[in-house]
Order: C-alpha cells, then sequence, then structure tokens
C-alpha cells in the first residue's frame, strides 16, 4: 500500500474538488455552453470551472507556488525560484464534449529554484469517470491509486499494442499529416495494435500501468504530458523526443515505451 506524500494528497483533493462539477457538466453535456478555439480545439464552461477551482484549492496549500495554466497562462510565483504547478484542468476535452468518458485531470510540479531546476519532482493524472488516481513523486516511484505501478515487462514489437494522436490539418501542413500516416503504418506492420483514445495525459499513465507497451506524438504541450513523463519514468519506463534525447517536455514531441520496446519503437518511426 502506498502512503501519499502531503504534496500528492494536496494535489488528489485539489483534482476530486474540480471533478465534482466536472462530471455534473459531463452528466448534461448536451447543455453545455461551448466556444469554439481553433480547428478541433475546444474550451467549455468545464475547462474554465476546473481550472478555477484546482487553482484556489493549490494557492491555499502552497500560497506563493507560480502556475502554468492551460486556459489561464502564466502566473508568476511570489519568488522566481518557486516551483510551478502544471496544470490540465481537463485533457480530453473533445471527447468530454462527445459524451466520451475519456478525459482527465493532470497536475505536475516543475521545480525552477537550482538545486531542481526545470525537472518535474511531482505528478497526477485523475480520471473522473472511472475514479482512477495515477500518481508519482520523483526517486519514490509511480502508483495507480494505492498499488505500486510497473510498465509492461513485453519483449517484442508483435506482441505489443501503441497509442498515439492523430495531427490536425489546421494545425500544420499536409506534409505533416503524410509523415504520421507513414509512421502508423510503419508501426501498424509490426505491432499488435493501436489506439487513438484522444486524451495524451491518460495514455502516458496507461503506459505507466502496463495497459499501453508505447505511446507517440508530436506538438503536445507542457501540460499535456509533465506529469505522464514523470509517471512513465518512475514505473520503469524510458521517455524521450523522437531524436531520443530527454527534451519531451521542452519540445512537445514525446515517445513514450517500456525499456525494452523503447529503442525499438523509435527506430520503426524513423523508417
Amino acid at each position: 500500500m502506498a502512503t501519499q506524500s502531503a504534496l500528492i494528497n494536496v494535489m488528489q483533493k485539489a483534482s476530486i474538488a474540480a471533478s465534482r462539477g466536472m462530471l455534473k457538466d459531463f452528466g448534461e453535456v448536451e447543455n453545455l455552453q461551448v466556444s469554439r478555439k481553433g480547428p478541433a480545439d475546444f474550451v467549455s464552461r468545464a475547462d474554465t470551472n476546473a481550472e478555477r477551482t484546482i487553482r484556489r484549492e493549490l494557492e491555499k496549500a502552497r500560497p506563493g507556488w507560480g502556475f502554468l495554466l492551460e486556459e489561464g497562462g502564466v502566473v508568476d510565483g511570489e519568488d522566481p525560484d518557486a516551483p510551478v504547478w502544471v496544470v490540465d484542468p481537463l485533457d480530453g476535452t473533445t471527447n468530454f464534449l462527445h459524451g466520451i468518458p475519456q478525459f482527465a485531470i493532470s497536475i505536475a510540479v516543475l521545480e525552477k529554484g537550482p538545486s531542481g531546476a526545470g525537472s518535474i519532482t511531482a505528478g497526477t493524472i485523475f480520471d473522473p469517470a472511472r475514479n482512477e488516481f495515477f500518481f508519482a513523486e520523483k526517486g519514490k516511484g509511480a502508483f495507480f491509486n494505492e498499488r505500486r505501478l510497473r510498465v509492461s515487462g513485453r519483449r517484442h514489437m508483435a506482441d505489443s499494442l501503441f497509442s498515439t494522436g492523430i495531427p490536425f490539418l489546421g494545425r500544420g501542413d499536409a506534409d505533416d499529416h503524410a509523415h504520421f500516416l507513414r509512421e502508423l503504418g510503419n508501426v501498424m506492420a509490426v505491432s499488435s495494435g493501436i489506439r487513438r483514445a484522444g486524451a495524451a495525459a491518460l495514455d502516458l499513465a496507461w503506459v505507466a500501468a502496463g495497459r499501453y507497451d508505447g505511446f507517440w506524438e508530436r506538438g503536445l504541450s507542457k501540460w499535456d504530458i509533465a506529469a505522464g513523463i514523470l509517471l512513465v519514468r518512475e514505473a520503469g519506463g524510458f521517455v524521450s523526443d523522437f531524436a531520443s534525447r530527454d527534451k519531451a517536455l521542452e519540445s512537445g514531441d514525446i515517445v513514450a515505451a517500456n525499456p525494452t520496446i523503447h529503442a525499438e519503437l523509435l527506430k520503426t518511426l524513423r523508417k
């Protein structure tokens, strides 16, 4: 049984508080007030309400820390070296708006001080529809509810199941989309399957839990992947960008997998 730290308790409390209104809205999704932000990228009352609740709870518990918020942007802390909360209040908004129960609340802590500058030291991903809480702290392991997480032990691509995110043509050009389709074909040819579930935070949590053997996607934001990166690593997995560098958080281009499959997945994507 995992003993949650005070910090993880704070993050869990904020997630649960935000999820109450979110689940109420999900049950009445046809009445949800929605405005369009861009191609296939929506913002709803559920996003903004959840973000407001999370920020209130986190500020109360850790006054003076900064924020990087999907909807609210950057909020500086009282001290330039103060840690930063990286928050995605509703990852999988399009699923949510279509009544698909595949969405999550993602919160991470990004250190800014000299001793840990740029490192993710804590991360939580909460799936309100399934009541599944994933959490990790740097050097302390990753957990699902109260059970220790380990990435899958599969050793061959042919036995492995992968997840990905399909790029929207409105966010890039046709060449980017064609490149993705070639990657998709490469992985499909040598694996047991690919899933596109529509919530990157949950994809990474499921890699950490061994449900998926790997995940790749380009052009993600820090709030999409910060908590998930730590979860996968603390569960024994590897995370990199497409050049096998530790630059996924900065670039938004990510490849995550169990340690046996990671190199082979990268090789397959590069073909």
